[in-house]
């Protein structure tokens, strides 16, 4: 069985497993030695845990940065990666909340366990697999309702997630009626190969259900990416155009990096396109009414 994962082939190293010493908090399976990652202050903010009823009725722990100012803001569901809500997610969100938008981060895992800490890319892909496509619809459509019933949101919501939580964006845009908008950052959108990482479960993924897309989604890409081939991407984008893609969704292929180039945390992190790749993010949910 293969064992390469959605996030690419990156095996930990001792120099890894070193670095980690001195950022305790990020995702150690992917951390890398040389990493600078970056801290968003909180000031002006609040950050807090909070729990909302999640798919079956689970209490769900999920993490929250909004801005300190009164007044009604849009929404953000922050989807992470394999890795679990570890320090960069949280700063994500922070980096919405000093933007303007109240950002959760739910914790999806949680039923199973938090794979932050690990570099066993087995243990972590058993948590993974818990989480299964129902659930994990259930568990958004939670946030939603949590983020709708807060005095301090306006109702409009959008949804970005990373890899894993990439995947997430492109169906809750198809199943969930409230998301506004989406930015998928290198998820994986086609059906896994057989013995694959996440071919376990019987879903349906983003390319089953390119013409049910009812939000419009930007995706973006990279060109070097090892866990989610080009192939399928181009085959994503061939999708929403026969189904006319009437959301005006969008596909962007960054030239020359890897998966993971949002990430300041690693190895692939691309200071470049994670600037463009944010900006556009952001200029894609003000352009669809999550402002």
């Amino acid at each position: 069985m293969r064992l390469d994962t959605p996030e690419g082939n990156f095996p930990p190293t001792r120099r890894t497993m070193a670095a980690s010493l001195f950022f305790a908090g990020y995702a150690t399976a992917a951390l890398s030695s040389c990493a600078s990652p970056v801290t968003t202050p909180s000031d002006e903010l609040i950050t807090e845990d909070v729990t909302f009823t999640g798919h079956g009725g689970y209490a769900l722990p999920a993490y929250v940065a909004r801005p300190a100012a009164r007044g009604r803001k849009g929404a953000i569901i922050v989807v992470n990666e394999i890795f679990g809500i570890h320090d960069y997610i949280k700063d994500v969100c922070r980096r919405f909340a000093r933007e303007g938008y109240v950002a959760i981060a739910p914790d999806y895992f949680d039923r199973a366990g938090d794979p932050a800490p690990m570099t066993d890319f087995a243990q972590i892909r058993e948590i993974v697999a818990t989480a299964n496509h129902t659930q994990v619809m259930g568990d958004t459509s939670g946030a939603i309702d949590w983020l709708r019933a807060q005095s301090f949101t306006d109702g409009d919501i959008g949804i970005t997630g990373f890899c894993w939580g990439g995947t997430v964006v492109w169906m809750a845009a198809a199943q969930l009626p409230h998301v506004k908008a989406g930015v998928a950052w290198y998820g994986r959108v086609v059906r896994p190969a057989a013995g694959s990482w996440g071919s376990e479960e019987e879903r349906p993924w983003p390319y089953d259900v390119a013409a049910q897309i009812r939000a419009p989604v930007l995706g973006l890409y990279a060109e070097n990416d090892t866990g989610i081939p080009l192939e399928g991407v181009e085959n994503m984008r061939a999708a929403l155009m026969a189904a006319d893609n009437p959301t005006g969704s969008e596909i962007i292929v960054y030239p020359g990096v890897q998966h993971g180039f949002h990430a300041d945390y690693r190895q692939s992190y691309n200071a470049e396109a994670a600037a463009d790749g944010w900006a556009r993010a952001l200029a894609w949910f003000r352009r669809h009414g999550v402002s």
